[in-house]
């Protein structure tokens, strides 16, 4: 039993295992040699892909999956790389006899490789003096190569069967932990590169061959058993693109996007390139508007191309990678096939050059960034979109037009749905998916934006079910609060929650001003908070403007200070209300009045309120109630002004009377008569005298403009125009 738990606590030390001073391919033959130690000594487990002969040192995901690459995978176990079995003994108790190279070919049964060495002269060399590593393909890796090429070979042992040779050997011994992922080594071939990579799955490839065996030691160097036979690699991403006719058309697109020097420098790239009939398959004109603008085509370069090289033999199960464009892309596989997003699209793997590997796929890799707004919306925006369709939005929001779209999904328009994200709009919250077009951003919200139409007070008093709290609100001076403009979290107790007070409870509760606008700013907070913006899971603090804080926790409904919200995010022009069964009061606040603590044990039963003989609220100041006051001002013009007077002219207002001071000279006034009817005075010296007196003393005594505007008695008019006729002049 104790064995059992100190191996299982082993295999979990090992798949955590961050930092070892060994290599990712030491650390998963070790976590191997784990699994199998009740196969005897030395006996490491495998996982071999079922119908084939491909074998793994398994990570811990794949094991408990049991499959590679979507396929069932079987355990084997075999001798760990450096021992061998004996007759009649468990596991395997013999370290393997160490040899010069070529009798190691042997021993690992690299027995073709072994078979060409001999024939082409190499056998001499690798039997002698020296420090070596030797890539050697297996038997099945030379059954596989091109019969043209392995022909040519063949035919030519001399020169070109060993320079092939030469071209998997270097001239110093490489042992796994001294192949660092992205180094290149010298060949003996013409100093031709070697690219190794090392991955964290424990898994190492030399031009993206993979080592099924490795560390084999012998006197002059080092075994490594790899699965395919190396070809010279001379040509950068941008050769193979300038050289390949299955490629013009995503050439053209990085010739385009500038970025065709980049892909001839050195680096650790992997390029899944789009034939030319890939690009075929897309729709009619969706290259040419890509093409139209720079960053956009750039966008959708980059998103094809990976920072890092990734060999089809590294990947034994679905990884999500950062394009060079910043999004990502899921690189899994299937069987023999690689897939990109889930999708089989690669048709040919594993060119690789001087400066990374390219893969070619029969898909055109679209980035988000490359889309129109439209474009972004998915299966589970249809009916959204649909709408758009049918009120002819969808064609106003075309490529040219730069907007942000908020789609909700189907379920939105069906039920209503609460969300945990941050980021909302009135009550309607985005999740997940967010996208940017190339004209525009689209947001995926969880339910319809209804914008607020009331501010918290008309909801409240539409709602019906607080009268009493408004009526406390008032009471307290508070009203104005629920009225003005702001943005404002209320928590609003239903009128059941005041049941149990009594007429003379109520009038305990009113009598101080303190106390009842401590209870009441409990229930307010300044700032929106709703179910979908706080962080679900834990408790976050919200400051009231009482001063305290309310405990607020959400998951799939709202708790605040452990009391369920029965009915939340009720969103006004001002604030947004959340309907509580009980009332608040801060735990750590106590009462000083034993009458206010039996009233206020009668209204919170969800905490025990303490009492501190004497205690008095302080006065919160209402600085956060805004007082406007309003002056409205009706200017009205004198109908007459006298030569050479002061003139005042009086401003009727809804406050106090302003008036104005100025000394003005005026021949005539024309106070936009009607001319249709004009009633004018001619050479009657008393009528003009009572006229001008009767002007002069309204004026004096400080302007009643319906006297100034009334006529002498028995004139009718509509308007009077005086003209004077006399020479001498009157005061």
């Amino acid at each position: 039993m104790h064995q059992v738990l100190v191996v299982t606590l082993v295999l979990v030390a090992l798949c955590c295992l961050g930092s070892v001073d060994s290599s990712a391919y030491d650390k998963i033959v070790t976590h191997s040699r784990i699994r199998a130690k009740d196969q005897g000594p030395n006996v490491c487990a495998l996982q071999q892909v079922e119908g084939t002969n491909k074998k793994y040192f398994s990570t811990c995901r794949n094991w408990y999956k049991r499959s590679i690459c979507g396929k069932k995978a079987i355990v084997v176990y075999d001798c760990c790389p450096g021992y061998m079995k004996l007759e009649n003994t468990n596991g395997c108790a013999a370290a393997a006899p160490i040899d010069h190279i070529y009798g190691t070919l042997g021993l690992v049964k690299a027995t073709t490789t072994q078979k060409f060495s001999d024939m082409s002269k190499l056998r001499e060399e690798i039997e002698g003096k020296g420090s070596f590593t030797m890539f050697a393909p297996s038997n099945d890796a030379w059954d596989q190569l091109d019969n043209t090429i392995r022909s040519a070979l063949v035919n030519n042992v001399n020169i070109e069967m060993y320079n092939a040779l030469h071209l998997h050997m270097v001239n110093n011994r490489l042992l796994m932990k001294d192949m660092k992922n992205g180094m290149t080594v010298s060949s003996m071939y013409n100093d031709q590169g070697l690219y190794i990579n090392h991955y964290s799955n424990g898994i190492v490839t030399v031009n993206c061959a993979r080592i099924i065996h490795g560390n084999q030691v012998a006197t002059n160097g080092v075994v490594h058993v790899i699965d395919r036979v190396i070809i010279p690699v001379v040509n950068t991403i941008k050769d193979v693109l300038d050289v390949n006719n299955d490629l013009t058309s995503f050439n053209d697109a990085v010739l385009a996007s500038g970025m065709i020097e980049k892909l001839d420098q050195p680096g650790q790239y992997t390029l899944f390139a789009p034939t030319n009939d890939a690009f075929d398959k897309l729709g009619p004109g969706i290259m040419e508007a890509i093409m139209e603008d720079k960053a956009v085509i750039g966008a959708l370069v980059n998103y094809h191309l990976l920072t890092s090289v990734q060999c089809s033999e590294a990947i034994m199960l679905g990884s999500v990678y950062e394009t060079a464009e910043g999004s990502t892309i899921e690189i899994g596989c299937d069987g023999n096939s690689l897939t990109v997003n889930g999708i089989k699209m690669v048709m040919e793997k594993d060119i690789v050059t001087t400066n990374g590997v390219i893969h070619l796929i029969n898909q055109v890799l679209i980035p988000d960034s490359a889309k129109e707004v439209m474009d972004l919306m998915g299966k589970s925006q249809s009916t959204f979109r649909d709408m758009l369709s049918q009120m002819d939005f969808a064609a106003a929001l075309g490529p040219k037009t730069e907007y942000t779209l908020l789609a909700p999904p189907n379920s939105a328009f069906t039920s209503e749905l609460i969300s945990k994200q941050a980021v909302c709009i009135e009550n309607s919250c985005m999740v997940r998916g967010s996208k940017e077009g190339r004209n525009g951003a689209f947001h995926v919200i969880r339910s319809i934006i209804r914008p607020a139409e009331k501010t918290v007070y008309e909801t409240l008093i539409a709602d019906g079910r607080f009268k009493i709290f408004l009526s406390l609100m008032e009471t307290a001076g508070l009203t104005d609060l629920l009225k003005q403009e702001g943005s404002y979290t209320v928590f609003a107790p239903l009128d059941d929650a005041f049941d149990s007070l009594s007429n003379e409870d109520y009038d305990l509760l009113k009598s101080d001003l303190n106390v009842l606008r401590t209870i009441l700013l409990y229930h307010i907070s300044n700032g929106i908070f709703i179910n979908g913006g706080l962080e679900g899971g834990v408790t976050n603090l919200l400051k009231t403007l009482q001063g305290k804080n309310l405990q607020v926790l959400a998951n799939n409904s709202i708790y605040v200070n452990s009391v369920n919200v029965s009915d939340s995010d009720l969103m006004a022009t001002n604030g947004v209300i959340h309907v509580v069964r009980n009332v608040l009061y801060p735990a750590d606040l106590p009462v000083g009045n034993q009458d206010l603590l039996i009233l206020l044990n009668k209204l919170i039963r969800h905490i025990k309120i303490k009492f501190y003989s004497g205690y008095s609220y302080r006065e919160i100041p209402l600085t956060f109630i805004k007082k406007t006051i309003t002056t409205k001002f009706v200017e009205e013009v004198l109908p007459k002004v006298i030569e050479g007077r002061v003139v005042t002219r009086v401003i009727k207002t809804e406050g106090p009377i302003k008036t104005e001071s100025t000394i003005t000279k005026v021949t005539r006034i024309n106070d936009r008569p009607d001319h249709s009817k004009i009633t004018t005075i001619y050479g009657d010296p008393n009528m003009i005298d009572e006229e001008s007196e009767r002007i002069t003393k309204i004026i004096q005594e400080g302007g009643k403009f319906a006297a100034a505007r009334k006529p002498p008695t028995g004139i009718k008019r509509r308007r009077t125009r005086l003209v004077r006729r006399h020479r001498k002049p009157r005061e």
